[in-house]
């Protein structure tokens, strides 16, 4: 078994080159992995807006999953104190541990489905994580496409 699952960050992208990347791949459900969704920069990217667009502009659906985002403190540690990402890492990816998310999310539920977080490049975002934990803990083959 092998299922596909799609990230994208909104932050410095256009609502129009958005919505073309989502539309251009096979992606049945936006999965909105941010702590906040309603206090964005990026108008679109509203949890009630981007609801809306994904649904008239791509048919695809929307899910809130903030088990899949980090604490505000481990954000704050970041973000704010200008901590190191391996700092960070190593928190999350102990945080999903104990959340245990390989048994709370069955892989059906990523399948063709597109992970959101703010940050435009996946290489420092914790988008990129939830995908790298999954894959090291369940026994299927996971494809992982960044959406840049």
């Amino acid at each position: 078994m092998s299922i596909d699952i799609f990230t994208i960050g909104f932050t410095q992208t256009t609502a129009e080159s958005f919505f073309d990347a989502v539309n251009k791949e096979d992606i049945n459900t936006l999965i909105d992995v941010r702590l906040n969704n309603s206090s964005q920069l990026s108008g679109f990217a509203k949890k009630k807006d981007l609801q809306f667009f994904l649904k008239e502009l791509c048919g695809v659906e929307y899910v809130h999953a903030p088990d899949l985002a980090p604490t505000k403190d481990i954000l704050d540690r970041y973000k704010k104190q200008k901590g190191s990402w391996s700092d960070y890492e190593d928190s999350f990816m102990e945080l999903m541990y104990k959340r245990n998310i390989e048994k709370q999310f069955k892989p059906h539920f990523f399948d063709n489905g597109c992970m959101l977080c703010s940050e435009k490049l996946p290489h420092h975002c914790h988008r990129s994580l939830v995908a790298k934990y999954l894959q090291d803990n369940w026994d299927i083959q996971i494809n992982v496409k960044h959406l840049t």
